[in-house]
């Protein structure tokens, strides 16, 4: 996305039409549209044909398809295609390059907190005609993720839980009580953030269901929501919908509770379990 974007800049700039760049490349005017698009894969003939025909020196052209390259690369998910729906590629794209994850769940817990056992339970659940080996590769995947938190450059993720997450008995009260633990344990970890809206608000702008607010370290890509159904996914890209969805989050989060309450909520709730 990031590069299809920098393609559309220097081809702008160089006051390149799309047709004359589809004919620098023997191709139709759509296919360029769709490579600055990030639609389809960046091919390396194309792009140094491109760099070329915009006027871009020799040596910026070999750092440009040094990117491309590396951008060309399968992610690590890859190896988990067997178990990764189509529409979720994108969100495993997505959570692995934001600098900040914003969050409302309603009914579980993220994936990027869940112990293995709750994501078991949850899966289960999900893929009921899923066989023992496919469950397993499936939980496999959503512990992979986690490793996220755990990088250095790790994103912010700042998680705004409703109650019923921490009340919903998945997987039985063992299982929760650790699920619970593991969210007191991540507590710790510097760039994570974990707000709890209580029973007693009462009504409030996040209830319509899930969603999540991806921001990036490049100027290049903006703030995407990401929502999901039954069905499959919707990602928003336009300001004014994602606006629509911040705004949502930034009065969750005066009205759930602050963070520093968080741990002590936690707590309360394993004992009743």
């Amino acid at each position: 996305m990031v590069l299809g974007k920098r393609l559309r800049q220097l081809r702008e700039q160089a006051g390149v039409s799309f047709e004359d760049a589809a004919r620098a490349i023997e191709v139709t005017p759509l296919t360029v549209r769709r490579i600055e698009k990030a639609e389809v894969g960046l091919r390396i003939p194309y792009v140094r044909e491109l760099l070329r025909a915009y006027g871009v020196p020799a040596t910026e052209i070999d750092d440009f398809v040094a990117m491309a390259r590396e951008a060309n690369k399968p992610g690590w998910w890859y190896k988990f295609r067997d178990v990764l729906p189509e529409w979720f590629k994108a969100y495993v794209s997505l959570e692995s390059e934001a600098s900040v994850i914003r969050l409302y769940e309603p009914h579980y817990v993220p994936g990027l907190l869940q112990t293995p056992e709750y994501a078991t339970a949850l899966l289960r659940v999900g893929f009921p005609n899923e066989s023992k080996e496919g469950l397993a590769r499936r939980v496999d995947l959503r512990v992979r993720r986690q490793d996220l938190l755990a990088k250095p450059d790790a994103p912010v993720l700042w998680a705004i839980l409703d109650e019923t997450v921490l009340r919903r008995p998945v997987g039985g009260a063992e299982v929760m009580r650790a699920q619970l633990e593991r969210l007191v344990d991540a507590l710790d970890m510097q760039k994570v953030r974990i707000q709890i809206m209580r029973f007693s608000v009462g009504a409030h702008p996040g209830a319509y269901g899930p969603f999540h607010h991806f921001r990036f370290g490049f100027s290049e890509l903006p703030d995407i929501v990401y929502t999901e159904n039954l069905a499959g996914s919707v990602y928003y890209d336009r300001p004014e919908d994602v606006v629509a969805y911040l705004e949502v989050l930034d009065r969750m989060s005066v009205q759930a509770e602050p963070v520093n309450r968080t741990r002590e909520i936690l707590a309360e709730l394993r004992k009743e379990l």
